[in-house]
């Protein structure tokens, strides 16, 4: 995929409109230096332009999935903690803000977005794989909102999407004490969808699973994931009412006659392409 500049923190590789992104920075532990805040967000939002991409799977490399917010993000705020405390206040909070979107991201494009995790996941990667769709680990893998033991108070997004994941009583356990969380115990509370011996099979596993999501209507499950995301936020009866307005335009029949003529020529569907952002992308759509 061409991009402006060469990624520091993730390697892409695309195949069959699936988009593989991997954390590439093992030697420093896959830590949150400021260059990924910026990467992540402009990644994501380019693939889900494209139009093509049906299936986002992020993984790792190294010894562990990612360590959390890079030493190098505190020092950079620390350092602007002067002046008039109101403009540093809001200052401060536009930074948050920038923060969060880079999570955001995951969550608002249209392609489900699935992590495969193994090793540790801590701080500011507890906030990253909350916001993604689905979450894969390996028996090793533990999950701690580290912020909590170093003087702060999670705010990228942990705090927010965990309650919606687990049960009340557990994220305010895991969030007062900061202790780490097994995969087991992760698994049993529904927050990762499977646990794998190691990470190879893992990726196997989550791969063959993309497969099956981009074999199906592009258009079937972008609205899937828009539904559920709205429904998180809302009422029944609003999502209810949301969903019929959302059919009243997105529902036609080609993918519709298209899924039942290959089932009944027992043969794969073939669907159209999402139409690319122009918008973002221009008339030219990047190839992978």
């Amino acid at each position: 995929m061409d991009t402006d500049h060469a990624l520091k923190c993730f390697a892409l590789t695309i195949s069959n409109n699936i988009a593989h992104i991997q954390l590439i920075r093992p030697e420093h532990l896959n830590s949150m230096i400021p260059e990924f805040w910026q990467e992540l967000p402009s990644l994501v939002r380019e693939l889900d332009a494209r139009g093509d991409i049906r299936v986002i799977v992020i993984s790792s490399t190294g010894k562990h999935f990612s360590a959390g917010m890079d030493l190098s993000v505190f020092t950079n705020m620390a350092s602007t903690f002067t002046g008039e405390p109101a403009r540093r206040a809001e200052a401060m909070r536009r930074s948050v803000l920038a923060l969060q979107d880079s999570f955001n991201s995951l969550e608002e494009v249209r392609m489900p977005v699935l992590v495969a995790i193994h090793g540790g996941a801590i701080g500011g990667a507890v906030d990253m794989v909350s916001a993604a769709d689905c979450r894969y680990c390996t028996q090793d893998t533990f999950f701690t909102i580290k912020e909590t033991q170093i003087g702060m108070t999670a705010d990228v997004g942990t705090l927010q999407r965990l309650p919606h994941l687990i049960p009340q009583g557990l994220i305010r356990e895991l969030a007062y004490t900061g202790r780490n969380w097994s995969a087991q115990e992760a698994l049993a509370q529904g927050f990762v969808n499977q646990v794998f011996d190691d990470q190879d099979t893992m990726i196997d596993a989550v791969m063959k699973i993309a497969q099956g999501i981009a074999a199906n209507s592009p258009m079937a499950v972008a609205g899937c994931k828009e539904m559920i995301n709205y429904t998180r936020d809302h009422s029944v009866p609003d999502s209810l009412n949301y969903m019929a307005t959302w059919q009243a335009g997105m529902f036609q029949m080609p993918d519709v006659m298209e899924a039942m003529t290959a089932q009944k020529e027992r043969r794969m569907p073939s669907y159209e392409e999402l139409h690319p952002d122009t918008g973002v992308m221009g008339s030219q759509k990047n190839e992978g």
